[in-house]
């Protein structure tokens, strides 16, 4: 009997491509008069992007005695050396954190990544509390305690160089995936008819080293401004929010109000946009503040007293406070000590006071709001940021993108177990009707 990567090859892809499809697939090829083509290297997936989404797709699909069959390869344009030796700081934390739900916890558990993440650097928390800075609204989440006696948790926070670093162990472990990274797409196109076969319906991926690949099935997991999308012609629609993002590692002067084992998230919406402090372990904190362009700059431009001061005031002083302080040229630290005595708080409603930011953990990034009229195209599936990207105030972009890789991975199982060409639209369709519905939902 013939592996299952060899059988899926041998289809005839007339039998899964209609004929006016192929009629125009085939006008989009390259002459090459009388020569005869190279015939590129055949995968049944090629994945473009090695960070969460399409890491957790490999080890997926490799875990999985169904489609650990399938021959695939993994493209990336950054080194993924560093993370096979990654080896942190216990008393510092990266400034590029994200917030885990239990469902994709439960995922990584799944598919056997979750072993291999540094669970010292991780931290749950079990309430959040959300108020609004100029009425005082306020709403709170608490976890239910789990079946097993212990205590429930709302989300885990963790470092994404500790994901992805796990998923690349995991990945390795399990083997089987040609790995590509140190190179770029330099060039996407579809195939030639070759004496090896008709690969007129294939995307053929060609690196910045000069390898091509073509695939069965190819994954953009290539991020917002994905080459995979451009390639399928799906659009992208949305709209940038005229906001920015200031991210940074904080020292706390305490592990919070709850101890150790009961962090608390706190996020307060003022008026330029929400600021959030998430707990990690030990006194350490995350920041992540949207607020305007030239309010950012400030905050950047700021000394680090100044700027503790300022994170300090935001979750305390009134938004027109705020505005005065914003405007100093300098003197924030004096200001803000005096302001806060005069300013009536209950303490355990904020979080505990900022004593210093980790030494080059200021940083920030434009927000902006991005969904593809679809997840696929024929041979092309879409997954994470190269689908979908969205404001972080809730902290579900890594989540979506591991929800889509779950689905898209049970589609994939579906199609092989039912003798279906894995990359037809018509066996992603499922997988697209499943995301995009669950993406307009959340």
């Amino acid at each position: 009997m013939k592996p299952l990567a060899s059988s899926l090859r041998a289809r005839q892809l007339s039998g899964y491509t209609c004929s006016s499809c192929t009629r125009q697939l085939r006008r989009q090829r390259r002459n090459y008069g009388t020569s005869s083509p190279r015939s590129p290297e055949v995968f049944d997936v090629v994945c473009v992007g090695g960070g969460p989404a399409g890491l957790s797709l490999l080890a997926a699909l490799r875990a999985n005695p169904i489609t650990s069959f399938l021959k695939i390869a993994l493209i990336e344009s950054q080194s993924l050396t560093p993370l096979r030796s990654y080896a942190p700081s216990p008393t510092a934390y990266s400034n590029r954190c994200s917030s885990l739900t239990p469902n994709s916890v439960r995922f990584l558990k799944d598919i056997g990544a979750w072993e291999h993440v540094r669970a010292e650097r991780v931290q749950g928390y079990g309430r959040m509390r959300i108020w609004d800075g100029v009425s005082g609204a306020s709403i709170g989440f608490e976890s239910e305690s789990s079946g097993d006696g212990e205590e429930g948790v709302v989300a885990y926070m963790n470092e994404n160089l500790n994901l992805t670093s796990a998923l690349v162990k995991r990945v390795d472990g399990l083997g089987g995936v040609e790995v590509l990274d140190e190179q770029k797409v330099q060039d996407i196109k579809l195939g030639e008819d070759t004496e090896e076969g008709d690969f007129s319906s294939w995307p053929v991926v060609r690196t910045s080293e000069g390898k091509e690949v073509a695939a069965r099935l190819l994954v953009g997991a290539d991020g917002a401004n994905s080459p995979v999308r451009t390639f399928s012609g799906i659009e992208s629609r949305g709209w940038d929010y005229g906001r920015v993002g200031v991210v940074a590692t904080l020292k706390m002067e305490g592990s919070g109000w709850g101890g150790e084992g009961a962090k608390i998230a706190y996020q307060r919406f003022l008026p330029t946009g929400p600021v959030a402090c998430l707990p990690l372990p030990g006194d350490f904190s995350t920041l992540v503040w949207s607020t305007t362009p030239e309010l950012a700059n400030r905050l950047k431009g700021m000394s680090q007293g100044n700027f503790v001061s300022m994170v300090n005031a935001a979750f305390r002083l009134s938004p027109v406070d705020l505005s005065y302080l914003h405007d100093l040229k300098g003197g924030q630290a004096d200001e803000v000590a005096w302001r806060v005595q005069h300013t009536p708080f209950e303490p355990e409603q904020v979080p505990m006071k900022v004593t210093s930011v980790q030494e080059g953990t200021i940083a920030s990034f434009p927000l902006k709001l991005r969904h593809a009229d679809t997840y696929i195209g024929e041979r092309i599936a879409l997954v994470g940021d190269a689908a979908h990207t969205t404001h972080p105030l809730a902290g579900q972009g890594l989540n979506q993108g591991q929800g889509d890789v779950e689905s898209l991975a049970r589609s994939i199982t579906y199609s092989i177990e039912h003798g279906m060409d894995i990359g037809t639209r018509m066996s992603l369709e499922s997988y697209n009707s499943e995301r995009c519905t669950s993406y307009g939902a959340a």
